[in-house]
């Protein structure tokens, strides 16, 4: 039974992908990085303070002449002498007088190639086998016609800033919306004027939710052919407390996650990336000998793992943000993993948080959590003037969605059927 449904799905897939050609006349296509997805730059300046010798002399390892270095990868932050200077020249720092997140002092940044896929597709041009991103993706999108530059744009950002809640400043987080905008206009001018179609990746999905929602709907209607989000964590993760807690590796190997916590506790997209009280509600997400936490005590969370600082950007910018998740009124396509072991409940069984907690695992796509991953149909069932359709992709996980042959058939086939004004179901 199982052979005659694979051979089912393998003939509904060439069948969609014959009657949803994608021809020579493509819309643009704009791909939005998620978190950590595209190459960060940094250089020192005066101000810079290093906080060892080492940081001082030897890191890092390769310069420009003008002073610039690949702060994100560089794969010496595995030695654990570079870890701890990495994470001080990634750090944020939130000024509550100015209401905003910073870099460090004496610390600049810029991303590479904006407008470009060059930065999206290897984290380090150097090791392309372990630090590929979406460069398999780009191969896939390049076989049906499309071309950097003239057809195909990547829109990187540096991800450690998020957006806020109206009434705040974000200054990086709306420059990159910004950006965006006016490189979505060009891409669609350059082409006739066709709308655009946007596919991203992760976080990337929540900047370009706000960026639609933060232009009116004639500017839409003219510039937005569909939206494609892949693994878009609409309501956060179970995975981000974890982070907050005991700091997180994010699979990359000999890294002691409590040298990259205070990093990572900084960033102003990883609040952003905490449980929505509205997805999550009053479930139990930690568990401690003394106390438990959902997503509607997460100050209270952020208060007791030693980040009392998190507190109050979190309250005012964060929360009302993500308070009510507003339909775009544009087509929305959310292709997603499942099936994959995802953090469903920390359990913490000594008092504190210095050690990696035990897990209880539930479903997903090994980052994001099913009811996050959903989060939209949900929120927007019955909006009839919001289409939202959702392809769940079995034993898919949250970045392989980028690689993997299944993955991408449903991408691909997707992105020629929006080209053909064809509309397919889900399979």
């Amino acid at each position: 039974m199982k052979i005659w449904l694979l051979r089912l799905r393998i003939l509904s897939t060439a069948l969609m992908l014959y009657s949803c050609q994608a021809t020579g006349n493509l819309h643009p296509l704009i791909l939005v990085p998620g978190n950590g997805g595209n190459q960060l730059e940094a250089r020192l300046t005066r101000g810079y303070k290093p906080t060892s010798l080492v940081c001082n002399r030897w890191y890092p390892l390769v310069k420009q002449k003008d002073g610039w270095f690949r702060l994100w990868f560089d794969p010496s932050v595995l030695l654990a002498p570079f870890t701890e200077c990495f994470a001080d020249r990634m750090m944020l720092h939130y000024n509550e007088e100015s209401d905003d997140y910073f870099n460090a002092i004496g610390v600049e940044t810029r991303v590479p190639n904006f407008g470009s896929t060059q930065s999206l597709l290897y984290l380090d041009p150097n090791l392309k086998h372990v630090t590929e991103y979406m460069a398999t993706l780009v191969e896939s999108l390049e076989e049906i016609g499309y071309v950097d530059g003239e057809t195909l744009f990547g829109a990187p950002y540096d991800f450690r800033y998020g957006l806020a809640a109206e009434g705040h400043p974000s200054k990086i987080g709306t420059k990159f919306l910004q950006d965006l905008k006016e490189l979505i206009e060009k891409a669609s001018s350059v082409n006739g004027g066709k709308p655009v179609i946007i596919l991203s990746h992760s976080l990337g999905g929540l900047f370009v939710l706000q960026l639609l929602n933060r232009n009116p709907p004639s500017w839409r209607k003219k510039f937005i052919k569909h939206f494609v989000a892949l693994s878009a964590p609409w309501g956060g993760a179970i995975e981000v407390m974890l982070t907050f807690a005991s700091g997180n590796t994010l699979g990359v190997p000999l890294v002691d996650p409590l040298l990259v916590r205070e990093e990572q506790r900084s960033s102003e997209s990883n609040l952003w990336l905490l449980p929505n009280p509205i997805i999550f509600g009053t479930k139990q997400l930690v568990i401690t000998p003394n106390a438990s936490y959902s997503a509607n005590e997460i100050a209270q969370f952020l208060e007791n793992i030693g980040f009392s600082e998190g507190i109050h950007p979190y309250k005012s910018r964060i929360l009302p943000l993500i308070e009510k998740t507003i339909a775009p009124e544009i087509p929305i396509t959310c292709i997603i993993g499942s099936g994959v072991r995802t953090a469903e409940t920390l359990l913490y069984r000594r008092n504190g948080y210095d050690e990696q907690p035990e897990i209880v695992y539930g479903d997903g796509d090994g980052t994001v959590n099913m009811a996050s991953l959903l989060a939209l149909e949900s929120l927007w069932t019955g909006n009839k003037n919001q289409y939202v359709k959702v392809i769940r992709i079995g034993g898919v996980s949250h970045t392989s969605i980028l690689k993997q042959d299944i993955a991408l058939d449903e991408i691909i086939g997707e992105i020629s059927c929006i080209n053909s004004n064809a509309m397919r179901t889900a399979v």
